[in-house]
């Protein structure tokens, strides 16, 4: 008998918390596929890298409004505040240029989470992209 057959079962409760609940931000739709239309877009990029960090995003608000800043995310939460961080999720972009790793880090996190509205359009802007960028 190996240690694995000699433990115990351990009883173990798994809670359950919610998800937030998102719709879909037709604003940043408009934004990705203006930028994408416009060829600011980024092809390779390590979203981990280059993803807007808090400070970022802070400097970007202190020169634009919220509706400017709303534009760069493909979700809105719902039921937060408006004119607060918390109301937009999924970004997409660098505050400059779309990114191709933002729309598939968008994708797969809508789909793990099935955001179904944000997991289509992620990819519908992704299969635009790619075909903008030949």
């Amino acid at each position: 008998m190996d240690a694995r057959e000699r433990r115990k079962p351990v009883n173990q409760r798994i809670e359950v918390v919610g998800t937030a609940s998102y719709s879909l931000n037709d604003a940043g739709v408009a934004q990705a596929r203006r930028l994408i239309g416009a060829r600011q877009y980024v092809l390779r990029s390590e979203w981990g890298e280059v993803q807007p960090a808090a400070d970022a995003e802070n400097a970007y608000l202190e020169n634009h409004d919220w509706e400017t800043y709303g534009c760069w995310f493909l979700g809105l939460t719902d039921g937060a505040n408006e004119e607060t961080k918390a109301r937009y999720a999924f970004v997409f972009g660098d505050f400059r240029r779309i990114h191709r790793s933002g729309l598939i880090a968008c994708h797969y996190r809508a789909a793990e989470w099935r955001h179904k509205a944000i997991e289509l359009a992620a990819h519908e802007l992704l299969q635009e992209l790619d075909a903008a960028a030949g």
